[in-house]
């Protein structure tokens, strides 16, 4: 009888990714078969972001729960961004889990579980030529890492503390699990770093070939195969003109970029330290809005960061306003324990901060609501990829719309022409036609 898994992912795209990585090594190595039954589990993991502070209180909320329902015997491990960060401490606010396993020591799983009250949580380790298993929970899109870690020195976040300095991904490595992924099926390849687009700044084998991100977006659009690639998230600051020309000019690209502005104050920009200005983001944005019409953007913004005056968020409201983000993520500002900003002293009151994440998202359920009506009647290509709870297809078109139709289960994995009969802010529905 094979051992029974259980994971729960919390946080971003490289947590899905990684937590694909652990099941790999634990089905292949250690002869675990994933459930969705927790209760049924021999050894449930949480795979946990810290970015901000609700997903570490869910953390130990989530342990609890998972303590009572947990068969006799089961075990318990803890593996992420909190993991990297707190460490020990996990043990002594929950003594019921039984290890402890860094953001950046994925691949010592199997050494994890065989070992009480094991903690490894080296920021500083290796893992970027490791040979990972094949495992994918969709057979229809590949996340693929490209990079590990990240090398900015933003005030507010956490990352670099919990995923250590940035490394590049060998790009023969990158180009044949993409490769792989295609011809097992996966026609989208959805390439992930911290700052996608200063791949090649650093690689464990100082020979390697110079290269940079749009060096290897070219590469991976060689794969026939692959008929659309997706990235997240490059940044602001390294987005050059031959960045937005390959975006572009490429056809193989999707047609959508997140942009995270965090602020459109400059003076808030460099308490941030993000390197970029209000007036540089505006001409990378706009620029990109004039090659490609018809590209989404999205980006990540947060309200209340220390000393955000009310000039100060009426320049991101400004910036809104004058890009009309297809996306907007947003949060009130959440200190965060190892971070520069966390120990300034002009903290923005609560409630004020409150009440400017308000305005900021009516404002932009607004733009949303003038967005949609465009989407009536145009044509999209979707690529389907989901079948829904409600019995609907869902798929994206090129541009990252979320489309919705009532079609056939074979048609997953598949690229059809849509229209679109009936917009909403969050999910497009339509008609196929071929």
């Amino acid at each position: 009888m094979s051992k029974k898994l259980y994971i729960e992912t919390l946080g971003c795209a490289m947590n899905v990714r990684d937590s694909e990585h652990i099941v790999a090594e634990l089905q292949n190595k250690e002869g675990y078969r994933l459930i969705d039954d927790a209760t049924q589990a021999d050894l449930i993991l949480i795979n946990t972001c810290s970015v901000r502070e609700k997903p570490v209180s869910k953390l130990f909320s989530e342990i609890g729960v998972f303590n009572k329902k947990k068969k006799a015997g089961a075990k318990i491990g803890i593996c992420g961004c909190t993991a990297s960060h707190l460490g020990e401490e996990i043990f002594k606010r929950a003594p019921e889990v039984n290890f402890v396993l860094g953001a950046r020591n994925v691949s010592k799983i199997s050494q994890a579980i065989k070992s009480e009250k094991y903690v490894s949580v080296d920021i500083d380790y290796d893992e970027s030529s490791f040979a990972f298993g094949d495992f994918r929970n969709s057979k229809y899109k590949a996340f693929v890492n490209i990079s590990i870690g990240c090398d900015k020195k933003c005030t507010y976040c956490i990352v670099p503390n919990t995923r250590g300095e940035e490394i590049s991904i060998p790009a023969e490595l990158i180009v044949k699990e993409a490769k792989k992924a295609a011809q097992n099926g996966a026609k989208e390849i959805f390439l992930l770093g911290q700052n996608v687009n200063n791949y090649g700044r650093r690689f464990s084998d100082k020979n390697h070939k110079k290269m940079d991100f749009s060096d290897l977006l070219n590469m991976i659009s060689q794969i026939d195969e692959v008929k659309r690639i997706r990235f997240t998230s490059p940044h602001p600051l390294h987005m050059d003109d031959k960045f937005l020309d390959i975006f572009a000019s490429n056809p193989k690209i999707c047609k959508s970029m997140h942009m995270p502005l965090q602020s459109g104050s400059t003076r808030v920009l460099e308490m941030m330290k993000r390197g970029y200005s209000k007036e540089w983001f505006l001409n990378r944005a706009l620029k990109l809005r004039q090659m490609v019409p018809d590209a989404s953007i999205s980006t990540d913004i947060i309200v209340g960061f220390p000393g955000e005056s009310d000039e100060d968020f009426e320049d991101t409201l400004d910036v809104i306003k004058k890009v009309n983000f297809e996306q907007i993520f947003s949060f009130k500002y959440s200190p965060r324990p190892l971070t520069k900003a966390a120990e300034f002293v002009n903290q923005v009151n609560s409630k004020v901060a409150s009440k400017r994440l308000q305005r900021l998202q009516d404002l932009q359920q607004d733009i949303l609501d003038e967005i949609s009506k465009k989407h009536l009647n145009r044509v999209y290509e979707v690529y389907f990829e989901e079948k829904r709870d409600n019995d609907m297809l869902a798929g994206r078109s090129d541009n990252n719309a979320l489309v919705q139709i009532e079609g056939k289960d074979e048609w997953l994995g598949s690229i059809k022409k849509v229209k679109i009969t009936n917009p909403k802010r969050l999910s497009l529905y339509g008609e196929v036609l071929s």
